[in-house]
Order: C-alpha cells, then structure tokens, then sequence
C-alpha cells in the first residue's frame, strides 16, 4: 500500500509555488478528484496517493511547458516528494514528453484521463447547464470526433489510454464522465478556496 509522504494542504502549497493561472489550477483538482474518483474502485487503500499524483501531475508545466515531466522530477524533489510518486507522475506524459511508460492500474489511468479531462472541460463550457450532470457520452464522443474543438486534447493520447486499459474509447468516456459528474460539486468548491 502507498501512501503519500505529503499532506492535502502540503501538495495544495507545492501545486500553488509553481503555477498562479486559475486554468492550471482548475485542471490540477479535477485530475485530483477524478484519480480519487478512481482509487474508490481500484484501490481504496491508496485514496490519498492516488489524488496527490493527480494534483501535482502538471506541477512544471505553466512554468516549464517545453521542459513538462523533465523538470517535474527536480521540483518534487526539492519538496521531499517519493521517488514512486515522482515515477507515477512523469509517466502521464509517455511518447509525448517522458520516455516513463506508465505500468500500474494508477499511471494507466492517469496517462488515459489527464487529456480526456481538458476535453470534457471544454464540452461543459458550451453547455447551456455548463455542468456535467446533464451531459452524456454521446455528447462527449462528439466533441471527440470533432478534432477543431479543444484541439490541444490529443485524442490519439486518450485513445491509446482506453487501450492501454483495456476498455474501449466508450467506456473510458463512460468511467471518466461518471467521474466528472461524481466529483463536480467537489471540484467546485476547492477551485473556489483555491482561485
């Protein structure tokens, strides 16, 4: 079982030293909440590991976009994070950036929704609801297919992470929209503390 060496409020410090702009932030605890999210099914025991990897995953990137996931390492280092947190982190950026291939159920799964995430927060923005609560897959798997929309969301990366788990492009969406609208009400909140 692992465990994280840093508290919430720690990681929440480390996240806010290196990045200020509200999208970075946003993006950080909605990664945070869906790896939560996850953990309850896949590894209860493991809550608090889980969502610290999904807060701090972006850690260098506002900061160091042409360097993200290389210079992640000697950041979280400074701050006493673990070397098996540091490895889970920098393999959400394998084949584009990190040459870390994710290996765990946790990396896979952070690898596969990281870019899915941003897409899904681009559909909610065009609804007339602007929340996840009414949205469905269908939508989702629109915005997919339409590649001008949230075009920086590589699609290929989040195809590849449905394989890499072996569930289809569907149920990836299916898994991580439930996800979305389980935690939406959290993630709120926290953006408006942390913003």
């Amino acid at each position: 079982m692992r465990q994280s060496n840093l508290s919430r409020a720690e990681g929440l410090q480390l996240l806010k030293k290196y990045n200020k702009e509200d999208f970075h932030i946003r993006h950080a605890l909605t990664v945070e909440a869906v790896m939560r999210y996850f953990a309850e099914e896949y590894a209860p025991d493991e809550l608090e590991y889980w969502s610290m990897v999904g807060l701090l995953h972006d850690i260098d990137f506002e900061q160091w976009p042409d360097d993200h996931c290389s210079k992640a390492p000697e950041l979280l280092r400074e701050d006493g994070v673990g070397e098996d947190m540091i490895r889970s982190i920098v393999s959400h950026g394998f084949g584009i950036c990190s040459e870390v291939e994710p290996q765990e159920k946790m990396e896979e799964i952070l690898f596969a929704v990281d870019e899915l995430t941003g897409l899904m927060g681009a559909a909610v923005l065009m609804r007339p609801s602007k929340s996840f609560q009414d949205m469905k897959v269908s939508s989702v798997r629109k915005k997919f297919k339409d590649k001008s929309f949230a075009a920086g969301c590589s699609r290929e990366t989040i195809a590849m992470g449905a394989e890499r788990l072996g569930w289809t492009l569907d149920e990836l969406l299916e898994k991580t929209l439930t996800a979305m609208k389980a935690a939406e009400t959290w993630i709120e909140s926290e953006v408006a503390q942390n913003i």
